[in-house]
């Protein structure tokens, strides 16, 4: 499926086609974001927002665009709700630091969940600490199915927030979080979600899911890296007082006091990254042309094939059964280290990532030091799978 846009994945690695099924901590760029935004930094660089000039007008311009883009892509109600920021894990602390320090006190609880990446625990940790809250943890079974019958008990007339993430980057599943929203809403407690991992693969509607907060980075959807938004309700955002100070993100300075812009410039001081927001407009285009169900619909049939595939081989367990996932399996082979399956796979060109995927808890959960994983996306293939299957096979004979 448009495999020939992305010119990265014409080369060789170790003399062998390149495989490349890391896409859950990158993906590829097709070659019209790498143009657009070629053609930004030759054509129109320049501040933006407060230059008169032509050049400035017209990548403000491009800039708005980019965050209209955006909130057609996620559904959101206005454009001002959309907030640029570096990436998910920006997303995500902006929320921590700006929902904390207005909502969050001594004695307070935060809810997530046991599979959260460390950018959806350390924030939390961080605003707990300095404001004497509690955390609290949603448990998840032996498939990877969060215990969502348990989250109705974890909420007190002390919950301020419930963040959990929608699809977890390591076991793939897919979590109802329409569900958890009514539930939490059920006891006004609002409702974050990290995003990062279901934006490429699924259609996300924030009305329709009713999230108070959701977040996700550019280079997870075929868009460039130092990307990111934070969508968030305008009723919530017009309480919390902004993440940084600087320039853009003020009204009025004297050295008696500051006031601060409207949304969404409150939350976005110093200068914006242009280009990369205009990467991210590309990357969102581009996959509204092909359509999110169209992608879905190839990734899953990949998943199923290399699931299947896979369990074949012996010795081989998948962490992650959850009955709704997305294209990602978590795997270990006997008691070999995924270190040393992972370099035997990169040697014969098959890019997976090995370790705690910065989900440690999830690998306290199981008792293990890490696993293999493979993710994939819009430009995997069937021939793919085979290549990563027989990679596997041949270091397992290699390693046993």
């Amino acid at each position: 499926m448009n495999r020939e846009d992305f010119p990265i994945l014409e080369q060789q690695v170790y003399k062998k086609p390149l495989v490349y099924l890391d896409n859950a901590a990158t993906t590829q760029k097709p070659q019209v974001v790498i143009d657009a935004m070629k053609r930004y930094y030759e054509t129109i660089n320049s501040n933006i927002h407060r230059g008169v000039h032509c050049l400035s007008q017209q990548a403000t311009e491009e800039f708005e665009i980019a965050r209209r883009c955006v909130q057609q892509f996620i559904n959101a109600a206005h454009d001002y709700e959309v907030i640029f920021t570096r990436g998910a894990t920006e997303s995500i602390n902006l929320v921590a630091s700006c929902f904390g320090r207005t909502f969050i006190g001594e004695g307070d609880e935060i809810i997530i969940s046991a599979m959260e990446h460390h950018s959806n625990i350390v924030p939390w940790q961080f605003l707990c600490e300095e404001r004497g809250a509690k955390l609290k943890v949603l448990p998840f079974d032996d498939d990877g199915v969060l215990c969502l019958d348990q989250l109705e008990s974890l909420i007190t007339p002390r919950t301020k927030i419930v963040a959990v993430t929608h699809v977890s980057n390591t076991l793939g599943t897919c979590n109802p979080v329409a569900e958890i929203i009514r539930i939490a809403h059920a006891h006004n407690v609002p409702v974050m979600l990290d995003g990062a991992q279901a934006v490429a693969h699924q259609p996300v509607d924030v009305q329709a899911l009713d999230c108070d907060f959701y977040c996700f980075s550019g280079h997870k959807m075929y868009g460039p890296m130092g990307i990111g938004v934070m969508y968030g309700k305008e009723a919530w955002l017009n309480q919390m007082k902004p993440y940084q100070g600087g320039g853009e993100m003020i009204s009025t300075v004297t050295f008696e006091k500051t006031t601060y812009n409207e949304l969404p410039f409150k939350f976005e001081a110093g200068t914006p990254a242009v280009g990369d927001a205009i990467g991210l407009r590309t990357a969102i285009e581009y996959m509204q042309q092909i359509g999110i169900q169209n992608i879905a619909r190839h990734e899953e049939e990949l998943l199923q094939y290399a699931t299947e595939k896979l369990q074949q081989i012996n010795g081989l367990r998948i962490y992650g059964r959850a009955p709704h996932k997305a294209a990602v399996i978590s795997f270990l082979i006997g008691n070999l280290h995924p270190y040393d399956v992972g370099v035997l796979l990169d040697h014969q060109g098959v890019a997976v990532r090995t370790g705690h995927h910065c989900t440690q808890p999830i690998m306290d959960r199981f008792g293990i030091p890490g696993t293999v994983r493979a993710s994939f996306a819009l430009y995997n293939t069937r021939e793919e799978v085979d290549a990563l299957v027989a990679a596997v096979e041949r270091a397992t004979n290699m390693l046993m």
